[in-house]
């Protein structure tokens, strides 16, 4: 009988470790002031603390509206994945808009001039290489919108990037356009079918680009889905402002498939 007792003692207590062991692994965000310049930006790290190696990393550029919760939701995922991700602040201070007219002064910002963009993603993508759960060697980028924007134009500055994953993106560069031999990441952009955002003489040209330049890329399409189709609050966007954004879930689903397929084989 003591035995048994002693047995179960001792079984309760391993179990009760585990649990424990288990509750205390989960995903960490932890907000991160770094600095492009003179200028401070506000990021995140995220990751699973499940475990102390090191693992790729994920820069991650948001819409025009500023890092949303969509954003962190990004994060997040690739966070339970496997990745370190890294949101990175492209307007600096951490700064937001909630309307239109705002959101496209601060992205034109941006994209409007190169050298800030360059450099600001430069930025984040170090900040996430010196954290202690990156491998610095595999890191790749993933983004939204104007996010998606940005990530092609760094991918055709010759950033040392594996991948770049972009979502309802924008097609036309910013840069200067791919040149063979220069890009070394490989290319995945996903856009809605009923985009009226993206031009069919934008998608030729960028193909064309694509092509010339010995890019190894591929572009998808998901029939009937608009602009922002992975972001759940697009919806209610397009109708306050009356623009042409909506959530898709079964084309945000598809397409988180083919970004997690594309991320295994780049890193």
């Amino acid at each position: 009988m003591k035995r048994n007792l002693l047995s179960a003692t001792i079984a309760a207590g391993a179990l009760a470790l585990l649990l424990g062991n288990t509750a205390s692994a989960a995903i960490r965000e932890q907000a991160i002031s770094y600095k492009d310049g003179d200028t401070v930006m506000q990021g995140f790290i995220v990751y699973d603390d499940a475990s102390s190696a090191k693992r790729p990393g994920v820069v991650v550029v948001h819409e025009w509206w500023g890092v949303t919760q969509h954003i962190h939701a990004v994060a997040r995922q690739l966070a339970s994945e496997g990745y370190t991700a890294f949101i990175a602040d492209m307007f600096g201070d951490g700064k937001t808009a909630d309307n239109p007219k705002d959101a496209g002064a601060l992205a034109g910002s941006v994209r409007g001039k190169p050298a800030v963009m360059l450099s600001r993603f430069s930025a984040a993508k170090d900040t996430l290489a010196q954290h202690a759960t990156t491998d610095a060697a595999k890191i790749s980028a993933m983004g939204y919108c104007f996010g998606g924007a940005v990530v092609l134009d760094m991918a055709r500055a010759g950033l040392d990037l594996k991948g770049v994953a972009a979502f309802h993106a924008a097609l036309e560069a910013a840069v200067a356009p791919a040149a063979p031999g220069k890009v070394k990441a490989k290319i995945l952009v996903q856009n809605g079918g009923a985009d009226p955002f993206i031009k069919p003489e934008s998608i030729v040209a960028f193909k064309d680009e694509m092509t010339a330049a010995n890019v190894d890329y591929r572009y998808l399409v998901y029939p009937g889905a608009v602009h922002a189709f992975t972001n759940p609050e697009a919806t209610e966007k397009g109708r306050q402002f009356k623009l042409p954004l909506a959530y898709d879930a079964q084309a945000d689903h598809q397409s988180a498939i083919e970004a997690a397929a594309f991320l295994r084989s780049v890193m």
